[in-house]
Protein backbone atom coordinates (compact mmCIF):
# COMPACT_ATOMS: atom_id res chain seq x y z
CA UNK A 1 0.00 0.00 0.00
CA UNK A 2 1.39 3.56 -0.75
CA UNK A 3 2.19 5.85 1.91
CA UNK A 4 -0.58 8.02 3.66
CA UNK A 5 0.24 11.50 3.82
CA UNK A 6 -0.23 13.00 7.12
CA UNK A 7 -0.15 17.00 6.27
CA UNK A 8 -0.54 19.76 9.23
CA UNK A 9 -0.62 23.45 8.27
CA UNK A 10 0.36 26.76 9.78
CA UNK A 11 1.41 27.63 13.56
CA UNK A 12 0.57 23.60 14.07
CA UNK A 13 4.72 23.70 15.02
CA UNK A 14 3.98 25.54 18.09
CA UNK A 15 1.07 22.90 19.52
CA UNK A 16 1.90 22.72 23.19
CA UNK A 17 2.65 26.35 23.55
CA UNK A 18 0.07 27.97 21.22
CA UNK A 19 -3.29 28.79 22.77
CA UNK A 20 -3.19 25.81 25.64
CA UNK A 21 -6.60 26.08 26.32
CA UNK A 22 -8.29 25.56 22.88
CA UNK A 23 -5.55 23.50 21.47
CA UNK A 24 -3.89 21.66 24.91
CA UNK A 25 0.05 20.84 25.73
CA UNK A 26 0.87 18.13 23.20
CA UNK A 27 3.39 18.92 20.83
CA UNK A 28 3.73 18.32 16.95
CA UNK A 29 6.30 15.51 18.03
CA UNK A 30 4.23 13.96 20.25
CA UNK A 31 1.13 14.02 17.70
CA UNK A 32 4.12 12.69 15.44
CA UNK A 33 4.84 9.92 17.66
CA UNK A 34 0.76 8.85 18.40
CA UNK A 35 0.77 9.24 14.38
CA UNK A 36 3.90 6.56 13.78
CA UNK A 37 2.41 4.53 16.57
CA UNK A 38 -0.82 4.04 14.91
CA UNK A 39 0.27 3.46 11.90
CA UNK A 40 2.97 0.57 12.85
CA UNK A 41 -0.13 -0.72 14.62
CA UNK A 42 -2.52 -0.87 11.82
CA UNK A 43 -0.05 -1.55 8.54
CA UNK A 44 -0.23 1.75 7.66
CA UNK A 45 2.64 3.49 6.17
CA UNK A 46 2.57 7.41 7.29
CA UNK A 47 4.52 10.44 5.39
CA UNK A 48 3.88 13.10 8.53
CA UNK A 49 4.72 16.86 7.59
CA UNK A 50 4.18 20.24 8.61
CA UNK A 51 4.18 23.57 6.80
CA UNK A 52 3.49 27.42 7.60
CA UNK A 53 3.37 27.88 3.83
CA UNK A 54 0.20 27.67 1.56
CA UNK A 55 2.34 26.73 -1.13
CA UNK A 56 4.48 24.11 0.38
CA UNK A 57 1.14 22.07 1.31
CA UNK A 58 -0.22 22.25 -2.30
CA UNK A 59 3.06 20.69 -3.32
CA UNK A 60 3.20 17.85 -1.14
CA UNK A 61 -0.67 17.12 -2.43
CA UNK A 62 0.36 17.38 -5.74
CA UNK A 63 3.07 15.09 -5.37
CA UNK A 64 0.42 12.45 -3.39
CA UNK A 65 -1.90 12.65 -6.30
CA UNK A 66 0.73 10.02 -7.89
CA UNK A 67 2.42 8.59 -5.26
CA UNK A 68 -0.63 8.66 -1.96
CA UNK A 69 -2.94 5.95 -1.06
CA UNK A 70 -4.42 8.74 0.92
CA UNK A 71 -4.19 12.08 2.79
CA UNK A 72 -5.38 12.92 6.54
CA UNK A 73 -4.78 17.30 6.40
CA UNK A 74 -5.38 19.46 9.72
CA UNK A 75 -5.35 22.46 7.36
CA UNK A 76 -5.62 24.92 10.20
CA UNK A 77 -6.16 27.98 9.41
CA UNK A 78 -5.77 27.83 5.68
CA UNK A 79 -9.50 25.85 6.21
CA UNK A 80 -10.95 29.04 6.10
CA UNK A 81 -9.45 30.95 3.42
CA UNK A 82 -7.80 29.10 0.84
CA UNK A 83 -9.34 28.33 -2.66
CA UNK A 84 -5.90 27.25 -3.92
CA UNK A 85 -5.87 24.51 -0.75
CA UNK A 86 -9.37 23.65 -1.80
CA UNK A 87 -8.18 23.35 -5.36
CA UNK A 88 -5.52 20.92 -4.84
CA UNK A 89 -7.41 18.68 -2.70
CA UNK A 90 -10.32 18.55 -5.44
CA UNK A 91 -7.90 16.76 -7.10
CA UNK A 92 -6.98 14.39 -5.59
CA UNK A 93 -8.26 10.85 -6.52
CA UNK A 94 -8.20 9.05 -2.79
CA UNK A 95 -9.98 9.27 0.23
CA UNK A 96 -9.12 12.95 2.43
CA UNK A 97 -9.94 12.82 6.01
CA UNK A 98 -9.82 16.75 7.44
CA UNK A 99 -8.59 16.96 10.61
CA UNK A 100 -8.73 19.83 13.77
CA UNK A 101 -7.69 19.96 17.22
CA UNK A 102 -10.86 21.41 18.20
CA UNK A 103 -14.44 21.87 17.72
CA UNK A 104 -14.65 24.08 14.76
CA UNK A 105 -17.82 25.02 15.60
CA UNK A 106 -18.04 25.74 19.06
CA UNK A 107 -15.36 28.31 18.33
CA UNK A 108 -15.84 31.97 16.96
CA UNK A 109 -17.83 32.28 13.81
CA UNK A 110 -15.15 32.89 11.27
CA UNK A 111 -13.98 29.01 12.77
CA UNK A 112 -17.66 27.70 11.45
CA UNK A 113 -16.84 26.84 7.66
CA UNK A 114 -14.30 25.11 6.17
CA UNK A 115 -13.79 25.58 2.78
CA UNK A 116 -12.00 22.26 2.35
CA UNK A 117 -15.33 19.94 4.47
CA UNK A 118 -16.94 19.63 0.71
CA UNK A 119 -14.19 17.89 -0.96
CA UNK A 120 -13.17 15.89 1.81
CA UNK A 121 -14.74 12.27 2.10
CA UNK A 122 -14.58 12.98 6.24
CA UNK A 123 -14.08 15.30 8.58
CA UNK A 124 -13.29 14.54 12.64
CA UNK A 125 -13.02 17.70 14.74
CA UNK A 126 -12.97 17.99 18.56
CA UNK A 127 -11.10 15.00 19.76
CA UNK A 128 -7.80 17.25 21.01
CA UNK A 129 -4.43 16.11 19.64
CA UNK A 130 -5.03 12.67 20.86
CA UNK A 131 -7.90 12.28 17.95
CA UNK A 132 -5.04 11.90 15.03
CA UNK A 133 -4.92 8.28 15.96
CA UNK A 134 -8.47 8.04 15.62
CA UNK A 135 -8.70 9.56 11.69
CA UNK A 136 -5.58 7.21 10.82
CA UNK A 137 -7.82 4.65 11.82
CA UNK A 138 -10.56 6.27 9.65
CA UNK A 139 -8.54 6.66 6.80
CA UNK A 140 -7.54 2.86 7.10
CA UNK A 141 -11.07 2.02 6.71
CA UNK A 142 -11.51 4.11 4.18
CA UNK A 143 -8.79 2.92 2.02
CA UNK A 144 -10.49 -1.16 2.92
CA UNK A 145 -13.27 0.33 1.77
CA UNK A 146 -12.27 1.68 -1.51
Amino acid sequence: MSKILVLNGPNLNLLGTREPAVYGHTTLDDVRTLCEGAGQRLGLALDFRQSNHEGVLIDWIHEAIDEGAGILINPAGLSFRSIPLLDALKMFPGPIVEFHISNIHKREPIYHRSLMSPVVTTVIAGLGAGGYPVAIDAMRRLLIAA
